[in-house]
């Protein structure tokens, strides 16, 4: 073996090792300080509050695609207990669905009361809440984000604040008032520690949800 052929040889078995510590630990290409909440798979960590047949996966994506459903993490991270947080989540809706990424809840059936959603919708037609609101809290009225592409849902809960950005750019900023009691529909909507969970919101909505990742802040 010449010596072109030797420094080949090395490269291609650098290659490998990097290809094979990519597929036995995910978390190395994971964002400095995120830790991932869904493995790629299946729904190991993540419990139906009802519904449970709303939820596949595909293509390394968790699908809502089925009746009324919320889907919590229940996995050992953190004890599924977050205040202070940066989450990211990927999401791609098709054409006229909704959804949403809940913070601060608790598992349970039916729409939740606790915590706080970030809504998901860029062509569902009868509601006027765009993605990025913090529903029924500061809303979003324009489309920024077309159906079918992926787009990422940057959440940042600090102290009384709640911040949502897309690309970098905060989209809507909202503090606790002192005096806040939670919204008309759900008195539940305060600042505290809880959960995430992604929504399934009715079988004529199709929504995506990929690299689910959260940075506790406290």
């Amino acid at each position: 073996m010449d010596l072109n052929e030797h420094a080949d040889s090395i490269l291609g078995t650098m290659y490998r090792t990097a290809f094979l510590l990519l597929l036995a630990f995910p978390a190395l290409h994971a964002e400095q300080g995120f830790t991932d909440l869904f493995n790629g798979h299946d729904l190991t960590g993540w419990t139906a509050g009802d519904n449970p047949q709303t939820w596949s996966i595909e293509d390394g994506a968790i699908v809502s695609h089925g009746p009324h459903s919320h889907l919590f993490y229940t996995g050992e991270f953190h004890n599924h207990a977050f205040k202070d947080f940066e989450l990211k989540v990927d999401v791609m809706t098709r054409p006229g669905a909704n959804g949403g990424v809940y913070i601060q809840t608790a598992l349970q059936p039916g729409w939740p009361n606790k915590g706080f959603e970030i809504q998901v919708n860029n062509t569902y037609k009868t509601d006027p809440r765009k993605t990025f609101s913090i529903y029924e809290v500061k809303d979003v009225h324009e489309q920024l984000v077309p159906d079918n592409e992926w787009f990422t849902e940057d959440i940042i809960a600090r102290g009384d604040t709640i911040t949502v950005k897309h690309d970098g750019k905060v989209v809507v900023e909202w503090t606790q008032p002192a005096a806040w009691k939670g919204t008309s529909d759900f008195s539940g909507r305060m600042i505290g520690t809880g959960t995430i969970a992604l929504q399934g919101h009715d079988a004529g909505s199709k929504v995506y949800y990929k690299n689910i990742r959260i940075k506790p802040l406290d």
